[in-house]
């Protein structure tokens, strides 16, 4: 979607669905993949600093949504 969204079309909805997947989860992905390339286009442009793995930072980050949700 990111790099050739021109060559997406009906044909590769029809074939999700065959697989088993829903309209509404389609629809959700798309909308998650497009708010992702936002965001990684935002931080891209403005420099923004992403921890590195090593650092434990996803570990907590990861920790601290499952103990309190989005909230």
């Amino acid at each position: 979607m990111t790099l050739d969204h021109g060559s997406l079309g009906p044909e590769d909805v029809r074939t999700v669905m065959r697989a088993g997947v829903s309209k509404q989860a389609i629809q959700d992905a798309m909308e998650v993949a497009f708010l992702f390339n936002i965001y990684d286009r935002l931080a891209d442009a403005m420099g923004w600093d992403v921890p590195a793995l090593a650092s434990g930072y996803y570990q907590s980050a990861a920790r601290r949504l499952l103990k309190h949700g989005y909230v």
